[in-house]
């Protein structure tokens, strides 16, 4: 079936357009197209996007932060992993894919279409990454799923850690994980990323590294991934998530290694929300963000993206997958408001988070990639970054995942009308 949507307003023209959707694609893409026997849609002029890309969720923890002995009474990274560990046990495949579709649910009405998810596989039974790539079949008519192969409780302070990662992508993951910050030693950090770049290379996979995830500005593991994947020629494969150690390093120390990550072509994903709320448990005041150096990474063309990470478990109360609610918190954390970066600011949940997920030659409202967009309830990019603007239609693979009517306030004064 052919559709014509009519009077798209997308990010960089000035005027509207006219997307053309065929056999599941872009057909073509200018103003005033005409198309026989097309089914006819007016976008009505509201901005027109390619679909949010969540590159960074625990699919397999969403909605344990009130399960019995779940509760972080610290609000710590360190005892929301410990909390995680001791209850892990009781979850189920069946169980997990129920809170997951939940999840998914929430972030696709949302408007996201693209998701990257950590399984954690520190666990013999894999009962989380069976669930996540059960769930990856089953959903993929209507979002895209990275799996990463993540070692929760590292892949040696957890005993036979590093295996359970190879055998996770012998299953199928898409992804390589470590966590360098919390093995047992600076050796044992530094021995993971040597394994996690290994097991990418042998197994042809992408790396995703939950990196220095802490305030401590002496973990620098960040440095040892950059020259390994620079060196392996895997820079654009790699992403470095949370950074956080980052905007705690000194300045002498961050800006030498920028050099080195410009050249290593390394993504980079911020958690906004979760990290604020994580980090800076120990500072008194000044207390720190708890986030990379967004900006300082963003301005030196450097990939960065940002996040959900959690959605109301052991390490997060809240979150419901709605990525212009973590737009709106990076933005302001990060000082990225100039009106310029507000215009780009939509870039740090889509085509950024796409590059990230190395899924760039299937998007984007381009002739001839699959006809995935979004359209927000706003005419401009300015206008949807300042009203955290509803999406109100979904399209993917030309087909509707869903529509929304925007709310209307009646009133007996004009003015509220």
């Amino acid at each position: 079936m052919k559709k014509l949507y009519r009077n798209a307003r997308l990010q960089d023209t000035a005027e509207c357009q006219d997307i053309l959707v065929e056999d599941d694609k872009f057909a073509a893409i200018a103003p005033h197209l005409e198309a026989a026997d097309a089914v006819v849609i007016d976008l009505g002029g509201k901005l027109t996007v390619p679909p949010y890309v969540d590159p960074h969720i625990h699919l397999d923890y969403v909605y344990t932060a009130r399960q019995e002995g779940a509760t972080n009474q610290t609000g710590t990274l360190f005892e929301g992993i410990q909390r995680w560990s001791e209850t892990k046990a009781d979850a189920t495949t069946e169980e997990i894919k129920q809170r997951a579709r939940k999840a998914v649910r929430e972030e696709v009405t949302a408007g996201v279409q693209y998701i990257r998810t950590h399984a954690d596989v520190t666990d013999p039974s894999q009962t989380s990454l069976t669930a996540l790539l059960e769930l990856r079949e089953e959903l993929k008519d209507i979002v895209t799923i990275q799996i990463v192969a993540f070692p929760q409780e590292g892949m040696y302070a957890y005993k036979g850690g590093d295996e359970l990662v190879e055998e996770g992508l012998r299953m199928g993951a898409d992804c390589v994980g470590a966590i360098p910050h919390f093995e047992l030693a600076r050796e044992f950090g530094e021995k993971s990323v040597h394994k996690a770049v290994e097991l990418a290379l042998k197994y042809d996979k992408l790396i995703d590294l939950h990196c220095d995830e802490t305030d401590d500005d002496q973990s620098r593991f960040l440095e040892l991934l950059t020259a390994l994947t620079y060196q392996a020629g895997i820079g654009e494969l790699t992403t470095a998530s949370h950074t956080c150690s980052f905007g705690s390093a000194n300045n002498a120390y961050a800006f030498r290694l920028m050099k080195t990550l410009v050249r290593a072509k390394l993504n980079f994903i911020s958690c906004p929300t979760e990290n604020i709320y994580l980090e800076g448990r120990q500072d008194s005041y000044p207390k720190r963000r708890g986030l990379t150096r967004v900006k300082e990474l963003h301005d030196a063309g450097i990939n960065v993206c940002f996040a959900q990470d959690s959605i109301s478990d052991p390490w997060y109360p809240l979150g419901n997958g709605n990525l212009m609610n973590v737009l709106d918190a990076g933005i302001h954390i990060a000082q990225m408001m100039s009106f310029d970066e507000i215009d780009h600011a939509l870039d740090l949940i889509t085509i950024n988070g796409a590059r990230t997920m190395h899924i760039l030659d299937q998007y984007g409202i381009e002739a001839g990639k699959p006809a995935n967009f979004i359209v927000l309830d706003a005419d401009s990019p300015f206008e949807a970054i300042r009203q955290r603007a509803g999406v109100i239609r979904s399209v993917r693979g030309g087909k509707e995942l869903f529509t929304k009517i925007p709310a209307k306030v009646q009133s007996g004064f004009s003015l509220l009308a």
